[in-house]
This record gives structure tokens, sequence and C-alpha cells, in this order.
């Protein structure tokens, strides 16, 4: 006898009416106990009835897992009624981590082949929400014979159906190839938008299907262009807009099938040109059609006057009141910007408009825009923009744009003069926040200015005069005191006002600075050294300077005291080397695009390899800390040491007949490209150790955002031993800025083919990036 229990409704009422969590528990494990009862005596008329209420107790999160086997039960009587529960807790309680979900598939197979519409939805909506790969390889000729039916309803399921079996199965796409091209002719929008759905799936996973689809794209511009010419339809319309949800499928697919095509772009040119000029923009619904036929100009191979308009279309969403629009319209702009950056120009003042926005995201993008922007014909006014914003920015976008102007001045700067102005107010408003390199950059910017050294050396000691809590803007105006402190105190620049200095008072600055608790050690080092210097450039007594050198022969920090009892040494013992040893720096040649780039990649090799000598006896040991697969081969034996006789050097060095041959050169090879990210490998094989292999990883990037927390790691098979050099930084500077590179040595002592594994990641537009891919197209120079 079937222990009585609620019907569904008085469970519902009597589950929310508890007033604690423990009451609930209890109404529904009292229940529960009923619902197994019932399904132990296997009461076939209301089993349904008790699974319904599993279903919801399931829903409440509480366990329901011995409703599974009621679910096929239900599946298979031939009762309506049953079917449709057991079709819901079949989607509910069921997936692809139970293998009772196998049992169902010959139940679904024979409720497909039935006449009853309402049986095969069921039976066609649990196939689309649980179906596993086994489930759609066994059911796809049915449901391709479903597509065709003559009932709408079936077919609008099917197609839907098809969709999921091509995301769990990409290879069954050969099997709805020929269906598509009839639905396509479809009047009724649900079968034709999952017709859409589908085609796009097929073109997305199969080469083949792309090609094939091509063929269709007139069909496709005629529907669009139906849609987008039709009238006011109560059915289909939103907003005013004639089935917003179609057209912008359509655009997503013919946004695929033009990609590198010129014939199908040549096609659909017209209608995107008609869609663009056409389209209300007053509601979400219209502005979303815009966008996507932006994101299709863009991406086919459409006509120069076609880009524009969708540039300006993009700058008239930058007006709207809508944030996520101007957002939209921000970044959309920012992908563009290298491949149409005139038409892009046209909007400057509306995107430095944004920059003011009190949204973080929307300030954090036009600020990335704004930097991508920027060129030799506009650095001065752009510049001046982005140093107003600087100052009342958010603090977590400060150092964004103080290192992006830092770059843009260093690219496009007119002159050196301006240059120096431009960096000394970016230290001077955010000093704190600039990259590491700036005070390097700095020096060498005024040390390779003679011409602005008592410029310089004045503007620095003024802005020191009224801030020391500016880390980098101290160092900088220490050392450029100390190296041209005798051009402070000579008052002969007339490019600033006059400014009348004493001895007693720039030393009297430096020891503010050497006492000031807000500066860091390396600050006080810069401090130190530049009193030091002013002692052979200062004519006064360096008494006082000497005192306060002493002072510091006691500090507690190593470095400033190593510093300290160096500079009191050379004070007493060789007082007559002072002048000689402090004298001003030589003018240092500035690295990057000045530099030529085979001379630095040949002296790059040549340092290399003088490493490598010198490091031989401890590579094995290094070599074994660093394996990246963990462990390496027992039979890997360190690299032999090199001949200590100085003979064959000498003859190496001065090129005798006798010297051996060098090492052939090995091609570079380029073995990633992404969105304006390149990585190119360069191979050197040392003479002397033929077992080891120099790889030198350089990244670029010619995108117009950069590329920051850039990270590269390799990994080797065992049988190889790898070590990883520090990288030379982090960050690529968009439109090819300084590379960024990292040294990989690799021991072959076996001189088996190389394979190697490298993983990036980064962040690239907004967004962060991982790849990760195997490179086994290196020359056989590598390792033979």
């Amino acid at each position: 006898m079937v222990v009585p229990s609620l019907k569904l409704q008085d469970l519902i009422e009597e589950i929310r009416g508890a007033k604690t969590q423990a009451q609930e528990r209890e109404v529904i494990q009292k229940e529960c106990a009923h619902i197994r009862a019932s399904f132990r005596d296997g009461d076939p008329l209301h089993r349904h009835r008790q699974l319904a209420k599993l279903l919801y107790v399931h829903m409440l999160g509480y366990p329901a897992h011995f409703g599974q086997m009621e679910c096929l039960k239900l599946i298979a009587s031939p009762r309506f009624t049953d079917k449709r529960v057991g079709y819901l807790g079949a989607m509910l309680l069921l997936d692809e981590r139970q293998d009772a979900h196998l049992l169902i598939t010959n139940s679904i197979k024979n409720d497909l082949s039935q006449g009853i519409q309402a049986v095969q939805g069921l039976a066609l909506c649990t196939l689309s929400t649980m179906g596993s790969a086994e489930m759609c390889r066994d059911l796809a000729t049915e449901v391709e014979k479903l597509l065709l039916q003559p009932s709408s309803y079936v077919r609008k399921k099917a197609v839907l159906t098809a969709v999921h079996m091509i995301r769990k199965v990409p290879e069954l796409s050969n099997i709805f190839l020929p269906p598509c091209a009839q639905l396509l002719h479809e009047r009724h929008h649900g079968i034709l938008l999952g017709t859409i759905t589908l085609i796009t799936e097929l073109c997305e996973r199969s080469p083949a299907a792309l090609k094939h689809f091509r063929k269709v794209v007139p069909q496709l511009v005629k529907i669009l262009r139906t849609l987008v010419t039709t009238g006011y339809s109560t059915e289909h319309s939103i907003s005013g807009v004639s089935d917003p949800f179609l057209q912008v499928r359509i655009l997503r697919l013919l946004r695929i099938l033009g990609r590198n095509h010129e014939e199908s772009s040549e096609t659909m040119n017209d209608l995107l040109a008609q869609v663009a000029t056409n389209t209300d923009t007053s509601r979400n619904a219209g502005s979303a059609v815009l966008f996507e036929t932006v994101l299709t100009i863009m991406d086919i191979r459409s006509a120069p006057g076609l880009r524009v308009l969708a540039v300006n279309i993009l700058g008239r969403f930058l007006l709207n009141n809508d944030k996520n629009i101007r957002y939209v319209a921000l970044t959309s702009l920012l992908r563009m910007v290298q491949s149409d950056h005139s038409a892009v120009q046209r909007h400057r003042p509306t995107v430095v408009e944004c920059l003011r926005e009190p949204d973080a995201s929307l300030s954090r993008r036009a600020l990335e825009l704004s930097l991508a922007l920027v060129n030799s014909s506009n650095v001065r006014a752009m510049t001046q923009e982005l140093q107003s914003f600087l100052e009342s920015c958010p603090p977590d976008l400060r150092a964004d744009c103080a290192s992006g102007i830092l770059l843009a001045a260093e690219r496009f700067a007119p002159t050196k003069r301006w240059h120096i102005d431009t960096i000394l107010r970016v230290l001077t408003t955010a000093g704190i926040y600039v990259r590491d390199d700036a005070v390097a950059n700095l020096t060498q910017l005024i040390g390779g200015a003679q011409e602005l050294h008592a410029y310089s050396v004045r503007r620095l000691y003024s802005a020191l005069a009224e801030d020391i809590s500016q880390q980098p803007l101290v160092q900088v105006a220490a050392w450029c005191i100390g190296e041209y402190g005798d051009l402070l105190l000579e008052g002969s620049c007339e490019e600033t006002e006059p400014l009348q200095v004493e001895e007693e008072e720039v030393l009297a600055l430096l020891e503010k600075v050497l006492q000031s608790h807000m500066s860091q050690p390396a600050t006080r080092g810069y401090a130190l050294t530049a009193l030091m210097k002013l002692s052979t450039r200062l004519r006064g007594d360096s008494n006082r300077i000497r005192q306060v050198v002493s002072i510091y022969g006691s500090c507690l920090d190593v470095e400033l005291q190593q510093r300290a009892v160096e500079y009191n040494t050379l004070f007493q013992k060789y007082d007559h080397m002072r002048a000689a040893i402090l004298e001003k720096m030589p003018l240092v040649e500035r690295g990057g695009s000045q530099v030529d780039g085979e001379a630095k990649e040949s002296k790059e090799a040549q340092l290399s390899e003088t490493a490598l000598v010198s490091t031989e006896p401890q590579a094995s040991k290094l070599l074994d800390l660093l394996d990246l697969l963990d462990g390496t081969s027992g039979d890997a034996q360190p690299p032999p040491p090199q001949d200590p006789s100085p003979g064959g050097a000498l003859v190496h060095l001065l090129d005798l007949p006798g010297a051996p041959p060098p090492p052939p050169s090995i091609p570079n090879l380029r073995v990633f490209e992404r969105e304006g990210l390149q990585l190119n490998l360069s191979f050197v094989r040392p003479s002397g150790t033929p077992a080891l292999l120099l790889i030198m990883v350089t990244a670029t990037n010619t995108s117009g955002a950069d590329v920051t927390h850039f990270i590269c790691q390799a990994a080797v098979p065992k049988s190889f031993q790898l070590q990883l050099q520090a990288p030379s930084g982090d960050t690529l500077p968009a439109q090819g800025g300084l590379p960024v590179t990292q040294l990989l040595r690799i021991l072959n002592p076996n001189k088996a083919p190389l394979r190697l594994k490298l993983r990036l990641t980064y962040n690239h537009f907004g967004q962060s990036v991982q790849e990760i891919f195997e490179v086994n197209n290196l020359p056989v120079e590598t390792w033979q």
C-alpha cells in the first residue's frame, strides 16, 4: 500500500510556510521518504506526480539523484503526461557525467520517428539540452529528416538541436549542409533565425562549409535588405526596428563569410551602407544593429568610404547618453586606430572629452585610445590634454597615464627641450607612479643634450626646492645637480628666469633630502653622490661635505654606508685623484630605435657567448635546477670544458689560417603573431660548446595599444636542460616601441630533435590573453 503524500501544490505551500531552515528540511525529508516509497511500490499512475514533486525539491538544491531511473520509465511510457514530466526530469537530473543518460537514446529515437509533434518537440528539446557526443552521433540522421518536416514547430526545434550537435561533434557538419540551403527560403522568422545560427556554427568549425556557404551571400543580402526596407510589423518589430535579432545574426554571418574574401565583400558593401544610413539609433535595438554593422565593415574587405562611415558611426556613439554604448564605441575605435588612423583622428576632441567621465571603465578606455591617437603632428596638444587629465585622474589610472605620456614624448618629441619639460611635469605631478626606467631615461636625455645642461639643472633645482616627496624627481634632480652644479651657480642661462643660487643653499637642499623621512635608500644614494661631486665643482671649502659624508659612514643601510666609507677614503687617502674620479659623466648613447639593429644583435650574441664561457663550470647545476619538465634525463652530461690553453683563443682572435671555422648562421624564426604582437626567435650555437643552444626571444608590438604584464615561459622534453634568463621588461609599447627580449639556454647533449613549448600571458586591449603553443619547425641547425 502506497503511503499517502502531499500534492505538488500543497508541498509548495508547506515549504514556503516553513519559518526556519530546519522546518524546511524536515518537510522535504519527510516528503522524499514518501516519494521513495512510491517509487519502490511501482505505482504507474502517480509516478509522474511524484517525479514532479522531486523536481521541485531538486530546484531548491536538495539531492534528487534517486529519481533518474524513474525519468527513463516515464520517457518510455506511451502517455504524453508521463513523457512530459520524464523528459523534463531528464533535462534536470541527467547530464554527460551520468552513464544513465545513454539509456534514453533509444526512447528519443522512437519518439522522433513518431508523427506526434508535441512528443517530437519534447525529444528534440531534451536532446539539445543534455545530448552527449555519442547521442548526437546516433541521432544525427533522425534530426536531419525533421529539418524538412512540414510542421514549422518541429523544424524550428530540429534546427536548434542541429546547432547543439555541431557544437558537440563538429565532424557532423556534412550531414546538415544540404538542408540549410533549403531552410534559407523559409518565411518563418524563428526557423530563419535558427538556420542562420546553424550556418554560422558550421562556417566557424569547417573550412569546407565556409567555402560552400559563400555561394549564398547574395541570398543573405536579399533577406537582410527585405528586413531593412520592410515597414512596421507587430509580430517582429522591436522599438521600430524589424526583427533586430535576425538582422544581427545575418550581419555576424556576413562578417564571417566576407572575411578575407574580395568577391563576397563586394557583394555586401551596398547593403551595409544602406543599413548604416537607414537604421534608427534612438533605441537600443537600432544601436545594436548599427554596431553589428560597424563590426562587419571592419572585418571584411570593405571600401575605404564605408570604413570612414563606420568610424563616424562610432563617433556618434560617443555622444550617446548610454554609458554602455560609449564604452563599446571606445573599444571599437581602439581596435580600428591602427588600420584607419586618420579617420579615427577626426573624433579626437570627443575622445578627449571622455577622459573626464566619472565612470572608471570609460575613462580608462578613453585614456588608452587617446594614447593611441598621439602622433608627431598632434603630440603637443595631446600631451597637454593628457597632462591635465593626469593632475585630476583617479589613482588607479595615474600609472598608465604617466607611462603613456612618457612613451609618447620619447617617440614623438619635437625638440629635446620640450621632451625634458614634459618629463619634468610628469615627474612633478605623478612621480611615484612612473615606470622604473623613467629616471634612467631622463638622465640619459639630459646628458646627451649638452646645450640644455644649464636649463635642466635650473628647472630641476627649482622643482626640488618646492617638493621633495616625488622620489623619481628627487633622484633626477640630485644627479643633475651633482653633474652640473657649477652651471647652476653661474646664473648665465638665458632660457629661464634669473635665479641666484648660493653654494650653501644647494648643500642645504641636498642635506634636507638626505635627512627627510620620505627619501628612499636609493634617493639618499643619489644625494650623497651629488654632494661628493659638488666637492669638485664648488669654489668654497669642502669641509661641510666631508662632515656629511662621514656621518653616513655608520648608516644602517649597507649600500649607503659603503658609499660613505668609500667617499671618506677618497677624501683621506686619494684626495689628489678626487677631481679626476668625480669628473662629469661622458655622453651616454641612448638605446632603442636609434641603435642599429644588426649591430645590437651581434653585440648581444658576443656578450652572451662570453658569459657562457665564464659560467660553464656551474652550467650543469643551474640547468638541473631550472628544468621545467620535472626532472632531467639521467644520461645528460655536463658540457665539456673549453680548452684552457691560450693558443686557441689567440689564433681565433687574430683569425690566422689555422683558426677553426665560425659556426654556421641559423635563420631566424617567427613563431607567433596576433593583433600586432609578434614573437621571433634567433639562434646562436657557441663554437666551443656545440651541445649548447642560445635562443633570443624578441617580442614586438605594432598594434595601437600597449601590451602589459607580458610573460613568456618555455618548456622542453626531459632529455634537454633549459635555463631562462630574466626578460628585459614586461611592457611592449604600442606602434613599434622598444621590444622585450629574453634569453633561453638549452643544453642538448644527445643532439636530439628539439621541440619547444611556449606559454604567453599578457594584457592587450583591456583583455587578459593566454596562448600555449608548441614550436616543432625549428631549423635543423639548432640541434644537429
